[in-house]
């Protein structure tokens, strides 16, 4: 796993194993919040639409298509997973 301090700087010895049961809460909610972003259907006023949010649910984008969604976050170097 890829853990980075708001700078991008690594904060971790690698080799070093994170044991998640020890973490806070704000760690854990800092998990996988540069590798992953969600996808989400939703109605817009335009109609349906597919809504892009980082890990912690942060709103990110809307984009017109599922493809044009993953795309998106494919270009930002981050993976992208359907919500239902």
């Amino acid at each position: 796993m890829n853990i980075k301090d708001h700078d991008g700087t690594a904060n971790f010895v690698p080799g070093t194993v994170l044991d998640i049961h020890h973490i806070s809460e704000a760690q854990f909610a800092q998990l996988g919040m540069e590798e992953i972003a969600f996808v989400k259907p939703v109605m817009t006023d335009t109609g349906p639409a597919f809504a892009i949010h980082a890990a912690d649910g942060t709103p990110m984008a809307i984009a017109s298509d599922i493809k044009l969604a993953s795309a998106a976050i494919i270009q930002h170097d981050m993976v992208p997973s359907l919500v239902h």
